[in-house]
């Protein structure tokens, strides 16, 4: 069995593809004389443009430099990105599993420390790296340290955003600590966390597509007793586009960035809105929805009242959400009932 594989899900990705492999090749594992067990797996979800080609090149480039343990699976149609991700699971013998995003280039010693700290926690179900911003262009520049993400916080209003998003650091994230949950854009699980929270045999619930299944994935970890933990010698840059200055706050601070919004598609900003809404459907405990109730309802509100205002498309979704309640509280009785984390110590990431 392989430590720790690398699982890359793609579409379109000729921009970063480049980038993000070398990365992956350059890790200090593969170089040295040490004994550490790592293999690629890669899953194109049915790319038009020249990111197969590139790939393609790219194995018979690191095969020639000694790195054979790649895997290249091509899917005719798109699965999504966390169903693309399941997918090379089955591909994939490995204790550890890198979850790699193709708009995110890793440091050099990111498989090597990220392995280290979750050899050094057996409790550890997934590992959040420090991940910087950065921008691509034609010459890929890492040296700005501005923050994108260190993990979710999730607020008991539910409100979900990223630590430290914007930021420049200046060292005030640089203490290891227990999270919430990680940020989809590179995460790093132990498999076996993984498999402990399948429902109806699915790890990634496919009715949650595109958006939001991070937050969902993450959530089912937390109750099915694991712990999330931020690593700051874990390091990763992360291209979010068009997202980089959007930050989750109140309505009021919305408004400013009406027309970055706007550069997001609708569709993903409907998704947006219902599956965060399913996600807390499927995995919230009543409890902890009365503590927090009147934080809930004010959130909701506020919501409503900017989508009425500035994104009224976004409500055509409610019919939607509606007619899937019934098969997201049906998931909710599999997911609560094997629940192995009280409601108090969930709640206590509310903040």
């Amino acid at each position: 069995m392989n430590k720790i594989s690398v699982n890359l899900v793609v579409l379109n990705g000729e921009k970063y593809i480049s980038h993000c492999l070398e990365s992956v090749l350059n890790q200090s594992i593969i170089s040295n004389s040490r004994e550490l067990e790592m293999e690629l797996n890669i899953l194109d979800n049915g790319s038009t443009d020249g990111t197969k080609k590139i790939i393609q090149d790219f194995v018979l480039r690191a095969s020639d430099l000694g790195f054979t343990k790649i895997n290249f699976t091509k899917s005719k149609v798109n699965l999504g990105m966390w169903p693309g991700q399941e997918e090379l699971l089955r591909h994939s013998n490995s204790e550890y599993v890198v979850f790699l995003s193709v708009d995110v280039i890793l440091d050099r010693d990111f498989i090597k420390n990220a392995t280290a700290v979750m050899e050094a926690g057996k409790n550890i179900g997934a590992l959040q790296a420090k991940i910087y911003q950065y921008d691509i262009g034609d010459h890929v520049k890492l040296e700005q340290k501005i923050i994108d993400t260190t993990g979710f916080l999730i607020h008991r209003s539910r409100r979900i955003s990223n630590i430290g998003h914007g930021e420049k650091d200046t060292g005030q994230f640089n203490e290891p600590r227990e999270i919430f949950g990680v940020e989809g854009a590179v995460p790093v699980f132990r498999r076996e966390a993984l498999e402990s929270i399948r429902v109806s045999g699915e790890i990634a619930d496919k009715d949650i597509f595109w958006y939001g299944e991070d937050l969902d994935v993450a959530w089912r970890v937390h109750l099915a007793g694991w712990k999330q933990v931020y690593e700051p010698s874990v390091i990763a840059w992360h291209d979010r586009g068009t997202t980089k200055s959007h930050t989750h706050g109140y309505w009021w601070q919305y408004i400013p960035r009406v027309n970055i919004r706007r550069q997001l598609p609708i569709r993903k900003r409907r998704l947006e809105w219902r599956n965060t809404r399913w996600t807390r459907v499927k995995n919230d405990y009543i409890i902890n929805i009365l503590k927090d109730l009147p934080y809930i309802l004010w959130r909701e509100v506020e919501v409503l009242g900017y989508a009425i205002l500035f994104e009224p498309a976004v409500l055509k979704e409610l019919p939607v959400f509606i007619k899937g309640l019934p098969k997201m509280l049906k998931k909710r009785r599999a997911i609560l009932l094997s629940a192995k984390t009280s409601p108090s110590a969930i709640h206590g990431f509310f903040k």
